[in-house]
Formats: structure tokens, sequence, C-alpha cells
């Protein structure tokens, strides 16, 4: 020890200049000013950041879902046609279509398409993949060419929202129970659509859910009956069953030619019982269940107290699958519109930055209300179609405008921060695409001034547009905004979400 610190001994430790210590006290002094200005602007300002050179996974976009046929006991009795494309003319289809796929509307990158219980009408009969879909097949199809007219593509997920009553022990549609007797039945009847999708359809069907929230067995009673009319298509889906089916659907589709379409674990309610209630831990668990697992996939929608009905957007389902298999991506297949207000988009902030997922499609984006026994318990949408044959286009439109034009398929999530928890802030990266870096400003309290600091762009302006919950602002254009010193200041009015996309 003495020998290690024999050179030192003698030496006088080295003390800066009295200039030296004079320049470095003011620079301190000139730091310390920053940082107490940064709470922000003299606490006048919430401080926020947005990173775009750091970036926290990719992004597959956000996307759109057409609902025809969700709940009727009998089709030919009882018709169902709950998107509302049957009534209006072409005109008005092109109209919508553009507002939702085209260049200046929402341009979302990924659709939903169910297959109903309507499709087989009992056991070795032919599949009739048209009767009850005419409507969301077509409204897919002007969707797609609009999309590869402007140079776009999309990528379609398609989800059983419940089997042929036939195929469940019950013998009637919504009956709880698959018969263990259908097992291939339902595969080869999930196969087919796909293929019938893929092949005559031409759609670019890149993934197939097994079930749509099958986790929740109350809704049966004892005898696995459904007593509610109101309810959507579905069956009971045990932990085990995922597993099962998921190795024995991708056998199915690659004894198809279909190799390429991935299987995902079907669509619990929230990401809460992805986790908790043993779905994810199952597939862990099961070594050729992981291999053929192509997508993680739940509904996302979020209610935080807790309860029956709590869902929170923990990730710990996906953390636990991504530790076995880090190249899986994950998404939101359905989430509420909310009251299609400021709040819902922060569900969204919810989804993307704590459930850590890469892409979002929505509840039924277009609706007739009527349609729904009993109503919808899901009301928001971006659009609603009238008996009269017109249609509105729904305050729900402007706020997801806000998101979907910023996060466009092959971006990047980007880090963001807030001081607030009022605020929050949604950035993706453009990476290797032609987008413009873009973030998203969410203010779901009071009027509030927001500091940005900027980092990991070249952009020194950004371009904003904004929606409001008091309807003054629908995707307003605002103007440009400069970057001063690597941030970005701006008024968010009381309620809104703004959207700023970088200034070449």
């Amino acid at each position: 020890m003495k020998a290690l610190f024999a050179p030192l001994r003698g030496r006088r430790p080295h003390r800066p200049s009295l200039l030296a210590r004079v320049r470095r006290a003011a620079w301190l002094a000139v730091g310390l000013t920053a940082l107490l200005r940064a709470q922000d602007l003299d606490f006048t300002a919430v401080r926020a950041e947005v990173d775009f050179g750091r970036v926290l996974r990719p992004w597959d976009g956000f996307g759109f879902n057409y609902v025809e046929t969700a709940h009727t006991y009998d089709y030919q009795r009882f018709p169902q046609e709950y998107g509302g494309f049957s009534l209006l003319n072409d005109r008005q289809k092109e109209e919508i279509i553009d507002l939702v796929f085209g260049a200046d509307g929402l341009k979302v990158g990924l659709v939903k398409m169910f297959l109903g219980a309507n499709h087989q009408p009992a056991p070795g009969a032919p599949y009739d993949h048209e009767t009850t879909t005419r409507h969301m097949r077509e409204f897919v199809r002007r969707g797609l060419a609009k999309t590869r007219a402007d140079g776009r593509e999309l990528t379609v997920i398609t989800t059983l929202y419940g089997p042929p009553g036939w195929m469940t022990r019950q013998k009637t549609h919504r009956g709880r129970d698959l018969d263990p007797r259908h097992r291939l039945d339902l595969a080869r009847y999930i196969a087919d659509w796909v293929d019938y999708l893929r092949r005559r359809e031409g759609l670019p069907v890149r993934y197939v859910s097994l079930h749509n929230e099958g986790e929740d067995w109350r809704r049966w009673n004892r005898a696995g009956y459904t007593e509610r009319w109101s309810h959507d298509y579905n069956l009971f889906w045990p932990p085990e069953q995922v597993v099962e089916f998921i190795k024995l659907l991708r056998d199915v589709l690659d004894s198809r030619g279909l190799r390429d379409v991935g299987v995902t674990p079907g669509e619990t309610s929230n990401w809460y019982r992805f986790a908790a209630w043993g779905y994810a831990e199952a597939i862990a668990r099961d070594p050729v269940a992981l291999r053929d697992l192509a997508l993680i996939t739940s509904h996302g929608f979020y209610h935080g107290s807790y309860g029956r009905w709590f869902g929170e957007h923990t990730p710990a389902g996906i953390d636990r699958l991504r530790a076995l298999k880090p190249e899986l991506h994950a998404w939101v297949t359905s989430t509420s519109w909310g009251r299609m207000d400021a709040r819902n988009i922060k569900e969204h902030h919810g989804n993307i930055y704590t459930a850590g997922v890469n892409g979002i499609i929505p509840w039924a984006g277009i609706q007739r209300p009527p349609q729904w026994v009993g109503g919808d318990p899901n009301p928001g949408s971006a659009f609603t179609v009238h008996e009269d044959g017109t249609y509105e286009v729904r305050r729900g439109y402007y706020f997801y405008k806000q998101l979907t034009r910023a996060g466009q398929p092959g971006m990047g999530v980007a880090w963001t921060a807030a001081m607030d928890s009022e605020i929050a802030l949604i950035a993706f990266a453009r990476q290797q695409t032609a987008n413009p870096d873009a973030f998203v400003l969410i203010n779901i309290g009071g009027p509030s001034k927001v500091h940005v600091r900027i980092r990991g762009t070249a952009a020194r302006a950004f371009r904003a547009w904004r929606t409001t919950e008091d309807g003054k602002d629908l995707y307003r254009h605002l103007g440009v905004f400069p970057v001063e010193t690597d941030a970005l200041t701006y008024e968010a009015p009381k309620g809104s979400v703004t959207t700023f996309f970088a200034e070449p």
C-alpha cells in the first residue's frame, strides 16, 4: 500500500488559477440559472422533452375497423349491417374512403376485418364468405386501392369474432364452449376465410387472431348460454385452448400454403387481463406455441379503478414474451373512442408508452347505431351513418387524425417526457421513411404553456395542426413554430391535441 502511494508523496495537489475559478463559478451560475428556468421559463411553463434520436421501438401504424355483422342470432331473419355502407351512394362511399385512407385523410396503415359466425351453416357445408361480409370487403378493397394509388401499403389482420353455433357444445351462436370434435373444423373455417381474402379478394392479410374478448367467462350463464342479446359474437378461450390453437392453426395455414400469415393469441379485453389472467404465461411455457406466435394482440380498453372492469396499460404480458422472443411486435386491435376527446388520445399514449405497443386499431370507426341491439356500449367513432342515407364526420375523427398522420408505418416511437401529468407527448421519428419527424402534444387539463426541448432532429421549425374539445379547432392549421435554442414554446388550450411536423 505504501508503494502504491509513494509517487504522490511530496506533491501538492493541483489548484486552478484564480481566473479559472472565477470563470468556472460564472459558468456554474449560468447553468444554475438555466436549470432553475427549466421548471420552465422561470416557472411559467411545463417542461417537456422529445428525443427523436432515442427510438424505443418500431412503429407499424394506426388502423381502422369496419364492423358489418356483429351479433345477430339469425342472419336470414335479422340481417345486420352495422358499418352503414349499405345506405350510402358511391360518391359518399368515396368521400369516406378518402377521409380514412387518402393522402389528406387519416392515412391509416392497418385494417382489421372480422370473421363472423355465419360462414358455414352446418358441418361439411360449403363456406359462404360473401353474404355477411359484402360491405366490409368493399370498404377494405376501396381503401387498399386508395392507399396503393398514393404509393403506400396496408396490412390486414382478421379476427375470429365467433364460430358457427354448431361448433359449440351449446349448438347455438355465442355458445360458450368449443366442442372438441370440431377443433379442426374451426381451424379450417379460419384458414379458408384467410385464403378467400387473399386469393379471391387480393387483400394483404398478414395476421389472423384467434378470438374476440374470449377470456371473459362471465358473459355466459352456468349452462354456457348468452342471456344478453346485445353481446357480440364470442367463445370462451381459456389459456390452454389459446396455446393449442396457436399450434393447430399454424399447421392448418401451412397446409393451405399460407405460411406468411402469422397467428396471434387472440384479443383479451385489455393488457391487464392478457398478463394477470395467465395468457402470456401459458404461451411462454410452451416452446412450440412461442415459436409459432407471430404477433402479440389484445384490446387496449382502459379502466383505472380496481374492480370487475379494471384494465391498466400494463406491459407485463408483452415483456414476458419479448424476453423470450425479442422480435415480437404487439398491437392493440380494438380500443374505445371514449368521449372522442383529449383524454381518449391520452389512452393511446398509455398503450404506446406504458404497454409498449407497435400499432393501434380502434373499435368500429364507422357506425350505424340502430343496428346494434340495445345500443353500442362503445358509441364513439369517426363517422356515424344515419338511416336517411346521410353521414356525419364526428369529433373523434379529428382527434384521431392528430395521431394517425404523425405515426406512419415504418417510423419509430421516440422518447418523450413532460413534467405535468395533464400533459403528454407522443413522438415518432422518421427513421428510413419519407415522413417528417413528428410529435403530438396532449393537454387534458386547463390552458397551459409548454416548453418542449427537442433533440435528435435537424429541424429548426415545426408546422402544427390542432383539435380542441370545444369544437373550435378541428385539425386546424396553426402555422409554423420556430425551434429556438433547441426548444419550442407553445400555449396549449384546455382539452386540446396538437400535432407538430418537422419542416424540411
